[in-house]
């Protein structure tokens, strides 16, 4: 049995072979009638629909017949190459179809804002504004760092010499009283 496994994974190495070095068409078609209903079929009992599998066993072949220089017979048979990289396809398709779509971006100009939430927006800044000038300086210090110079609280402790806990602690009692104040 593992005589024949060896001289049929030698079959194999010597048509990705010959596909690298020629583009041997014929010995492609030979890896694909063998492999390309095995990986579908993988992929399928590894949970891929049947559209998905067939999608990724036509993306297997094709990067079979494009990456056949990247084979290396000394580090996997022709069989674990294959079927790695079906693995890894799948894997990537999952991804993609998971992934969210962008919202769509509208064209032209933005709307000009109604003007009640214009002026509640002046208002909300306003009443911002005398919040902020209500704190202990130290801690005004500290949110005008972390918020209007879009520092990090490690950035704020290098920069004032304060310790990090001390930069946390102060930000979260202004953010507390910034809270109350805007109630």
């Amino acid at each position: 049995m593992t005589n024949l496994r060896e001289r049929e994974n030698d079959d194999w190495v010597a048509c990705i072979a010959r596909i690298r070095d020629a583009q041997d068409q014929a010995a492609f078609a030979e890896l694909f009638n063998h492999f390309a209903p095995r990986v579908k079929a993988f992929l399928m009992r590894s949970g891929a629909d049947a559209t998905l599998a067939e999608e990724c066993t036509q993306e297997v072949m094709a990067t079979l017949w494009q990456k056949a220089h990247l084979f290396d017979p000394s580090r996997a048979s022709a069989a674990t190459w294959i079927f790695t990289i079906a693995r890894n396809r799948k894997i990537d398709a999952i991804r993609k179809y998971k992934r969210p779509e962008p919202e769509d971006l509208p064209w032209g100009p933005e709307a000009e804002p109604d003007q009640a939430d214009a002026l509640v927006l002046q208002q909300e800044s306003e009443q911002l504004g005398q919040a902020l000038a209500t704190l202990p300086a130290k801690q005004r210090t500290l949110i005008e760092k972390a918020y209007f110079g879009d520092l990090s609280h490690s950035e704020i402790a290098e920069q004032t010499g304060l310790p990090l806990g001390t930069i946390k602690s102060r930000i979260r009692l202004a953010l507390d009283r910034l809270r109350h104040a805007m109630k």
